[in-house]
């Protein structure tokens, strides 16, 4: 890295604020160019600082996280890391800013204002130079403005309103990384699963993140979507997503195991897992499609799909924020089809149909 990456630090905690520009300070990739203590305060000195990278917190007067980082992006693209509270609210709440657009998150060692930000220095760190380098665009999709063809409901009636997969069920697979939340709230209002797809999103998370993720794009989705539980039997017209910690494996019989077997590079939920079980399972009927993110899981199970004659999808450079789990399925020429986000969607339904 040539110049040092320009931060602008948020958060309304004066010590947090602090806190966060010694650390950040300390290291000569980064300049703290600004600190701001409030949403609408973040968003003025985005506009004149121009920071390569924000750190943003959620729970602030005015606008919160979520608010401050779709108006910053609606003005300027922007890599925004999310700092959360370790929290069931600080789980949805940095589920709602992921959404809005912000690239990553870092959970706070200890609620909303710590003093053990040293215990996550070394990941703050790093996803703050990988967000430096992210690709990140301004043409966010807000939830609220996504209409949705049902309203939510809970896991019990959704059982009840859908069938069991029936033979000739085709099987999609979703996978991504960071940008993925944001990207999955564009891909899943136009993706149609009809009466003959069924569907499973593995989204790299943490425990904890994953059913208020789930939550988020069952807002949206023209489909239902739940977080998976271990004895689940995937349905035609129903999203399930990997939980957090967990590996989701799919057998012949459309049971889902959870299993905490080792991470696969580096983690759990792993792509490749679930497609290498999907590929087993349905052959010619699954689908995988590797979205934005870090790395290269997703590529060998797209191999293992293609070879055993199901079909094979990857996002492209210009609309991916990070253009790695794509390239790394795209060079190991595993991918049938390379198309942009908002055509992920149209082109799975029209496999599914």
């Amino acid at each position: 890295m040539s110049e040092r990456v320009r931060v602008l630090v948020v958060d309304d905690s004066a010590f947090m604020r602090g806190a966060i520009a010694r650390l950040l300070s300390a290291d000569p990739r980064f300049e703290v160019v600004g600190q701001a203590a409030d949403g609408h305060e973040a968003v003025q000195l985005a506009r004149k600082l121009e920071p390569g990278v924000i750190t943003m917190d959620y729970n602030m007067p005015g606008l919160n996280g979520a608010q401050a980082t779709r108006a910053i992006l609606a003005e300027r693209a922007t890599a925004i890391v999310m700092l959360s509270a370790h929290t069931s609210d600080g789980a949805r709440e940095t589920i709602e800013a992921l959404a809005a657009g912000a690239v990553d998150f870092v959970t706070k060692p200890r609620g909303e204002v710590s003093v053990n930000l040293g215990d996550v220095r070394i990941e703050l760190l790093s996803k703050l130079v990988a967000a430096a380098g992210a690709n990140v665009a301004f043409d966010q999709v807000e939830p609220s403005s996504v209409p949705s063809s049902r309203s939510p409901r809970s896991s019990r009636s959704l059982a009840a309103a859908t069938r069991a997969m029936p033979p000739g069920t085709r099987v999609v697979v979703l996978a991504s990384s960071t940008g993925g939340p944001a990207a999955l709230v564009r891909v899943l209002p136009t993706l149609k699963l009809g009466d003959h797809g069924a569907l499973v999103i593995v989204q790299h998370m943490p425990s904890g993140y994953t059913r208020p993720l789930a939550d988020q794009l069952s807002e949206v989705s023209a489909v239902p979507v739940r977080e998976a539980q271990s004895g689940d039997v995937i349905e035609a017209g129903v999203a399930l997503v990997a939980p957090g910690g967990s590996h989701l494996c799919v057998d012949r019989a459309g049971r889902v195991a959870l299993t905490e077997t080792p991470p696969v590079h580096g983690v759990r939920p792993a792509a490749d897992v679930t497609f290498k079980s999907v590929a087993q399972g349905y052959g010619g009927r699954a689908v995988g499609v590797v979205l934005t993110g870090m790395g290269r899981d997703g590529a060998l199970g797209l191999a293992a799909i293609k070879a055993a004659g199901g079909h094979t999808v990857a996002q492209d450079r210009q609309t991916s924020v990070v253009y790695g789990m794509p390239k790394a399925a795209l060079e190991m020429g595993v991918v049938d089809d390379v198309v942009s986000l908002d055509r992920v969607g149209k082109l799975v339904t029209k496999l599914i149909g």
